[in-house]
């Protein structure tokens, strides 16, 4: 093992994980779109559920700036904490301006709220830790 290996602790190997999870699944956006164009399939970009070209460019887009971030985080590359911050204020933007015009069939409101904290504190707990422990980065 090299040296980032052993002084990456727990958290940030949860949050390189879950980063490059996410980023997989922005990926694929299209590839479920075009699957199933009726369903809800798209990635949500400011409040708004992408389709067709749209999503094609900007889920994979959001995909790589997420897999940068979980590489950043695994690799524990100080540059990540900006990408942290920014994709942390960017969250509960997208969450509420989404909750101001929930398509039919986005999942209810229970489902809304434990998706919110989870994303919020994902993201926003991410950059908190990622900028508190900056100084152990490379």
């Amino acid at each position: 093992m090299n040296d980032q290996a052993l002084s990456r602790d727990r958290v940030l190997t949860t949050l390189a994980v879950l980063m490059g999870i996410l980023a997989i699944s922005n990926l694929s956006k299209p590839i479920g779109q075009s699957m199933s164009p009726d369903s809800s399939a798209g990635f949500v970009f400011f409040g708004n559920r992408l389709h067709g070209v749209a999503n094609a460019i900007i889920g994979p887009l959001f995909g790589c700036v997420l897999a940068a971030y979980a590489y950043g985080v695994w690799t524990m590359q100080r540059w990540v904490v900006p990408i942290a911050l920014a994709y942390a204020a960017y969250v509960p933007v997208n969450l509420v301006l989404f909750a101001m015009h929930p398509p039919p069939g986005s999942g209810g409101a229970v489902f809304a709220a434990i998706y919110a904290i989870v994303a919020i504190g994902v993201s926003g707990g991410g950059a908190w830790y990622l900028y508190t422990h900056r100084d152990q980065l490379h």
